[in-house]
């Protein structure tokens, strides 16, 4: 998937899309990654003449591949939905991840039943494992339409 095509199924978008290319994909598993340059914002402050990604934005990167997998996993059944985070089990931070480096991702379906589901996802930076973790996830609509909200009846 080019980067049109992973607009086209998750909803994030600069400075918050994370993800440059899925390299490969079927309905277990997914490879994806984001290329880190110095421009990213956080660098500023994160840390000043030692710039490290947060491990929070790490995460983050991993879990968008990770929602690429439920979409490609759900086909039609995803249109207009999004997998949100329900949470992060064993959680690890191997070794930094820095500017120029490429942070590919790789998540396998664990499990999914109904609307719910578990992944495992490992970050890599030159074959290298950097970041891994299991992600707990929702499947729901980002919309809020509540019809009638605001409405008063006279």
């Amino acid at each position: 998937m080019d980067i049109l095509e992973i607009m086209n199924t998750l909803r994030h978008r600069y400075p918050f899309l994370m993800v440059d290319r899925v390299t490969e994909y079927d309905d277990t598993h997914v490879v994806g990654y984001k290329n880190v340059t110095i421009n990213e914002p956080f660098f500023q402050g994160h840390f000043p003449g030692d710039p490290v990604m947060p491990g929070v934005l790490i995460l983050e990167s991993m879990g968008q591949v990770a929602s690429v997998l439920v979409a490609v996993h759900l086909g039609k059944e995803q249109a207009g939905k999004i997998a949100f985070l329900g949470g992060v089990d064993k959680a690890r931070f191997r070794k930094p991840v820095r500017p120029g480096d490429k942070l590919v991702t790789k998540a396998k379906l664990l499990r999914l039943r109904g609307l719910s589901g578990k992944a495992k996802v490992e970050g890599y930076v030159d074959d290298q494992l950097v970041a891994e973790g299991e992600f707990l996830f929702l499947v729901g609509s980002t919309l809020n339409k509540q019809e009638g909200k605001g409405e008063t009846e006279e």
